[in-house]
């Protein structure tokens, strides 16, 4: 069996790497990859600790709603970068930022 550290580990790995693709990067799909990265460190949290605690499914119930809320949140999110995209031409932030006047 897998001690929790080790899901705790690579938890953390992945949302620091998440936090790290929404803090230097400005491409505004890399964004959306970091906040998924992150929600996913998350999950993988939630399911750990309900591993380690049979009795109760709470975590991985917590985790399948993450799942859904995070499925809305890309599509919503890809939805109005096309419309983005479609008016600027770019998906650049800091370009995006730069053009609204």
């Amino acid at each position: 069996m897998i001690p929790l550290d080790h899901y705790l580990l690579l938890s953390a790995i992945l949302f620091c790497i998440g936090v790290a693709a929404i803090v230097t990067r400005r491409n505004a799909i890399v964004v959306l990859m970091g906040i998924e990265l992150i929600l996913n460190a998350a999950n993988l949290n939630l399911i750990a600790f309900s591993r380690f605690d049979p009795q109760k499914l709470q975590g991985q119930l917590f985790a399948l709603f993450v799942i859904v809320v995070a499925a809305a949140e890309a599509a919503v999110a890809l939805a109005i970068l096309i419309k983005v995209y479609s008016h600027f031409q770019t998906t650049e932030l800091d370009q995006i930022n730069e053009l609204r006047g």
